[in-house]
């Protein structure tokens, strides 16, 4: 029996964030005439490159601070495939969450699920109570099989779960802000539970922390392209797609580039315009910000660890770029979803921003520049039984890829990488394939 090649195709990718390039990569490599289509000159979508300006003049950060986890093993297999090599652009640490002077837990390199266990039992700021009941809450899972059913709120789970107010607070609550960027009111407890099954319930490595070195956009989108136009492809930077029609079964992108499949990679607010029959399947979603102040301080200033978090405060994590990117004296603070800082002016968001870090750093200098980027709709709010769309629809080859896509993880890279590739495998499939 001998398979015969697909048919291939020329398909269109329109948008270049990390969903749209891990599609473009995975047709590229099954042979595919593939042509991406972006309305910035920076790839990346939603977790991109930018600029702000510093005393020593432009430099380029993240709109949004981000990091990976051991367990995005898409996103690690195409970095590894498009020549951005994981060990020479992530930082990789186990484990460890702290709030200094509350609490710290790291996993030790133990294999699995001796890592989990010891990292619990000898975490600092929590009783044995607490322990105990983290690591039953672990165990639950796994006899459950990582379902919750049915899907309610992460607070409702935990309340259930009887959980101590304390461990709930530096815990479990700000690991699900930070996987889901939902507050746990208002998160998935079913979408936390993926999340926990693949990372400190996977093997050792899952749980490691991932810190870029680069930037976003250099981290994997701008690799991508080089990879898909070294094989022949194109990337259109600074194209605007504004019309998508069918005809003689063909797709016409803006009344002139056919092709005979498109994947739209685009942020799901974007639907109604480019294609409003769709639009209806994203309708109920609310979206979540993520503010991201940048202080610049003088070059010898430093975090006591290159990631820490901040308890009760406004901002939820701390990250010293000096000690991932090489950014001296660059200290970004995180605010992930909603809540009481969207009511602050910027001016003052940041005065308590800097007192938070204050209590970190003793004797800190006046910042000498600060920058805050907001982004207003940074992802959908991952909220209990939310129904996301396929990436299938009734129009014949027309595909959806993007973080917002049915899938078992939340509004991640690695959810936008793996819809990509399920993007391109279904537009693959549809070319056809003959058995001898």
């Amino acid at each position: 029996m001998n398979v015969a090649s697909p048919t291939l195709s020329r398909i269109a990718v329109i948008g270049a964030g990390y969903a749209g390039m891990a599609a473009a990569v995975e047709l590229t490599l099954a042979g595919h005439q593939v042509e991406v289509f972006e309305a910035s000159r920076t790839l990346g979508g939603r977790a991109r490159a930018t600029q702000i300006n510093s005393p020593d003049g432009a430099v380029k950060v993240d709109n949004g601070q981000h990091i990976l986890i051991g367990a995005y093993c898409e996103t690690l297999r195409l970095m590894n495939t498009v020549g951005s090599h994981p060990d020479h652009v992530l930082q990789r640490t186990p484990l460890r969450l702290e709030f200094p002077g509350e609490f710290r837990m790291v996993a030790p390199r133990l294999p699995a699920p001796l890592h989990t266990a010891f990292a619990l039992l000898g975490a600092r700021g929590l009783d044995w109570r607490e322990k105990w009941a983290a690591i039953q809450l672990m165990r639950g899972l796994e006899r459950d099989k990582f379902r919750i059913e049915p899907d309610i709120s992460v607070s409702a789970w935990l309340e259930n779960n009887q959980l101590p107010p304390r461990q709930r607070r530096l815990l479990w609550e700000p690991l699900c802000v930070a996987a889901l960027n939902t507050p746990a009111e208002h998160a998935s407890a079913q979408v936390l539970a993926n999340v926990l099954r693949d990372s400190l319930a996977g093997a050792r490595a899952a749980s490691d922390m991932l810190l870029p070195r680069v930037d976003l956009t250099e981290l994997f989108p701008e690799p991508a392209a080089r990879f898909i136009t070294g094989k022949g492809n194109t990337v259109r930077r600074g194209h605007r797609v504004t019309e998508l029609r069918r005809q003689n079964n063909r797709w016409l992108i803006d009344g002139e580039h056919d092709f005979n499949q498109i994947i739209l990679a685009v942020a799901p607010y974007h639907l109604a315009s480019l294609m409003p029959a769709l639009a209806a399947q994203v309708a109920h979603f609310h979206w979540e910000p993520i503010v991201t102040s940048y202080f610049s301080f003088p070059a010898d200033v430093q975090l006591p660890q290159p990631m820490l978090g901040v308890a009760d405060g406004l901002s939820q994590w701390l990250f010293d770029r000096s000690q991932i990117t090489g950014q001296r004296g660059l200290i970004a603070a995180v605010i992930s979803a909603r809540g009481r800082h969207l009511a602050l002016p910027t001016a003052e968001l940041e005065r308590r921003i800097l007192e938070e870090i204050r209590h970190i750093v003793p004797r800190l200098p006046p910042p000498l520049s600060v920058q805050t980027i907001t982004e207003k709709r940074a992802t959908y709010a991952c909220t209990p039984g939310l129904t996301r769309p396929p990436a299938t629809t009734e129009l014949s080859g027309l595909w959806l890829a993007g973080d917002y896509v049915a899938g078992d993880y939340p509004a991640t890279l690695e959810g936008a990488v793996r819809s990509g590739v399920v993007a391109a495998a279904l537009a693959t499939a549809a070319t056809g394939r003959s058995v001898l």
